[in-house]
């Protein structure tokens, strides 16, 4: 967890773009890998299919996923993510439009760290990651490694 990557999972490119840009906007330099649905969210966290090759001792330091992922939902990807041991213990930050109640409510029920609304507005955008990468990737103490 040396270099603090951070897993953003999300399927539409402009949400991509955006992020990638309030990251740098915010000055965030960590890593930033981008997978763009939940069955290669789920090869890349244990090392399948496409990233079979992949190291898996080096598991991302935070991971932003989107909850309408095609293939396999976000939901799904949380609930898989904390029922593996490898995977448990890494704050997921869930990074979706979706303003439903009953999706906020899944998602702590399924161990999400943290509910962000995605705002339309590019300055709020990037306010709610700068925020977003103090507080997980600079004030909060990482948990031991499973």
């Amino acid at each position: 967890m040396n270099n603090k990557t951070i897993l953003l999972i999300e399927d539409n490119p402009s949400d991509i773009e955006l992020t990638r840009r309030a990251l740098s906007k915010s000055r965030i330099c960590n890593d930033l890998a981008v997978v763009e649905d939940g069955v290669d969210a789920l090869d890349y966290l244990f090392c399948t299919g496409n990233y079979a090759n992949r190291n898996c001792e080096e598991m991302p330091t935070l991971i932003l996923l989107d909850l309408h992922l095609p293939r396999i939902d976000g939901l799904e990807v949380l609930k898989k993510i904390r029922s593996n041991s490898k995977t448990s213990r890494i704050p997921v930050v869930v990074l979706t439009s979706s303003r439903e109640d009953i999706d906020v409510a899944a998602c702590y029920d399924n161990g999400a760290n943290s509910y962000i609304r995605k705002p339309v507005d590019f300055s709020q955008f990037t306010e709610a990651v700068n925020q977003l990468g103090l507080y997980w990737l600079v004030i909060n103490e990482a948990p031991p490694i499973a």
